[in-house]
């Protein structure tokens, strides 16, 4: 049976501390894409480090994106003033080639 290998810690995967802002992981993550892309490369990149790349930065914005859950969010819906019908029904034209 194979060795089980813990997940990379996505942030040293990124190179960014563990205190890192967003701007700062999104940062890291662009300039970690645009050295590892093959459409940005004359030779031939490392697909899996571009892969582990990828999953650190969807990993980390996940974490960062999602509210603890508990908190609730405020939500104010706005209804627009009702001074015209929904429907509005312009000139009608005749066909004057109708029997």
């Amino acid at each position: 049976m194979p060795a089980r290998r813990d997940p990379p810690d996505p942030y040293r995967v990124l190179g960014v501390p563990r205190d890192a802002t967003p701007s700062e992981i999104r940062a890291a993550y662009r300039a970690l894409l645009l050295a590892l892309h093959p459409d940005t490369r004359a030779e031939p990149s490392d697909p899996a480090r571009l892969a582990e790349v990828v999953a650190a930065h969807a990993q980390l914005r996940d974490a960062v994106s999602t509210p603890p859950s508990g908190v609730p969010i405020p939500v104010r819906v706005r209804r627009p003033r009702r001074e015209q019908p929904d429907i509005r029904v312009g000139p009608v034209r005749v066909n004057s080639k109708t029997p």
